[in-house]
């Protein structure tokens, strides 16, 4: 498997059935759902996957699961945040001994760390494993934001430290610093936020993004447009895909559920993150927004 991650890297949700336990086979498909979609990589178990409502076990029964049902036709990176080093570590060993292509982890998110403590965190996560390691820089209050320099830093001096997901504001400059002060050390520089900055992080140089995984055919289609040089047909693709975006950036996990549901990919709009209940006028909203957004769905 390839070390060199590029393009759309969908966060990959998690299913639930009515009880609120976790459906096994709904995360089956959801993994075939994003390949076929034209996913170049799998990520998970992260903020969009619910992680913090799963238990120890779930999280590595998730991460068993997906490196089993992709079966190597893309690679998988876990995520393994967690609220110190040492459980991130043992995680991070888990996924390795898996079948996971790498990881990624934010700093500890809840007993908080300065940059010397989010240096030595990401040193440990080095020393412990031999595959590739994505650096989630996202903000407060769940993220530590971290500095240009220090990620920089990290991808010079850490073995393994080859990749950032770049999440804090502006996003698209950070990127740019980013790039600036990694310099080669640095394999790649990711967006998150769902996409919605995705046009230009691309021309920044970003090597691709991590959203959500409910409509990865629509900005995988974005994205190939990007990349053959058709600036304009991408920028078309994704002015449709705005009213959606926007409206996920008020509702988050419960509109990418219901947009799962709706497509037939998993049995429920179930989460167990405290998310806000859409209502009828919210659903009416989604469905004439999601009128100009079908379309652009290829599976």
């Amino acid at each position: 498997m390839t070390e060199d991650w590029r393009g759309i890297m969908p966060i990959v949700a998690t299913p639930f059935d009515e009880r609120g336990a976790l459906d096994e086979a709904g995360l089956r498909r959801l993994v075939d759902f994003c390949i076929e979609a034209g996913a170049t990589g799998l990520v998970g178990p992260a903020n969009a996957s619910e992680f913090s409502t799963l238990s120890d076990d779930e999280r590595r029964h998730w991460i068993e699961i997906v490196v089993a049902a992709a079966a190597g036709r893309v690679p998988v990176v876990a995520s393994i945040t967690s609220g110190h080093a040492l459980p991130a570590v043992d995680l991070a060993r888990f996924a390795e001994d898996a079948g996971a292509d790498g990881v990624m982890s934010m700093p500890p998110h809840v007993l908080r760390v300065d940059q010397d403590g989010c240096y030595a965190f990401y040193s440990q996560l080095a020393a412990a494993v031999k595959i590739p390691i994505c650096v989630q820089n996202f903000d407060a209050p769940v993220g530590t934001p971290m500095s240009g320099d220090l990620l920089g830093r990290m991808c010079r001096e850490l073995p393994g430290v080859d990749y950032i997901k770049e999440e804090t504001v502006p996003e698209p400059r950070q990127v740019s610093r980013t790039l600036a002060v990694a310099g080669d050390a640095c394999k790649g520089v990711l967006g998150g936020k769902g996409g919605i900055f995705l046009l230009d992080e691309f021309r920044r140089g970003a090597c691709g993004n991590m959203p959500g995984c409910h409509t990865t055919d629509a900005l995988a289609a974005i994205w190939a447009a990007l990349e053959a040089g058709d600036e304009k047909g991408g920028r078309a693709l994704f002015y449709r895909m705005l009213p959606l975006m926007n409206y996920e950036r008020l509702y988050g996990i419960a509109v990418y559920k219901w947009i799962l549901h709706r497509r037939g990919l998993i049995a429920t709009t179930t989460c167990r993150a405290p998310v806000a209940i859409l209502d009828a006028d919210d659903l009416r909203e989604l469905e004439i927004i999601m009128a100009d957004v079908e379309p652009m769905f290829s599976v």
